[in-house]
């Protein structure tokens, strides 16, 4: 099954596209999609595009992206979970902004988890982009805990991380995720829209 993942489905703009990317871009783009109209089957399908999306970015020599992904699994679930009783008294949850302490929480946690992965993937791995892998795997794991408690301000993040994705993926020749990114940071633009539509 991997060795089918990772063959090549299509050429684009002169690579070869591996199936794991090609179906990784479509369930990608359902996935977030199903998030800006707040569906719950955002959730499940979003752990099968990780999954796809693990097998792309370890291929690609995208350590941190690939491990990420794992995390990503769990958060799914955990998100999948939240949204129908993460509310009060075990209810829905509904779309709110990020308090002080939350975002005094975010940035501790986005500094260490840069500072770490960047001392690891530039140590022990063969990362040829470590700072870049690392800023883009931290900012994406407090996106999505942003986004498993419908935090508006998890798009703010999700903006910020697919501006620094679309260069690094293009550099890397993985062009049609690159692409994806771009239609994830127009999805981004919209689910914020949507979003502080909800929360009025």
């Amino acid at each position: 099954m991997i060795d089918w993942l990772n063959g090549p489905a299509v050429v684009a703009f002169g690579v070869p596209t591996s199936w794991a990317e090609v179906l990784g871009f479509a369930t990608g783009l359902l996935t977030v999609g199903l998030l800006v109209r707040q569906h719950i089957l955002n959730w499940p399908l979003g752990v099968l595009n990780v999954m796809l999306l693990m097998v792309v970015f370890w291929t690609a020599g995208l350590y941190a992206d690939a491990g990420l992904q794992i995390v990503y699994i769990v958060l799914g679930l955990y998100g999948w979970w939240a949204w129908l009783f993460g509310g009060q008294d075990r209810t829905r949850l509904v779309v709110r902004v990020t308090s002080r302490a939350e975002w005094l929480g975010l940035a501790v946690a986005g500094a260490v988890l840069t500072g770490g992965l960047w001392l690891f993937l530039d140590r022990l791995t063969g990362s040829t982009v470590p700072f870049a892998d690392a800023l883009t795997t931290a900012l994406s794991l407090l996106a999505t805990y942003g986004q498993t408690r419908k935090l508006l301000e998890n798009w703010w993040i999700w903006i910020t991380a697919d501006l620094i994705y679309i260069p690094l993926y293009g550099y890397k020749g993985l062009w049609l995720t690159a692409i994806l990114y771009v239609a994830f940071l127009v999805l981004c633009m919209l689910g914020l829209r949507s979003w502080r539509r909800a929360l009025r």
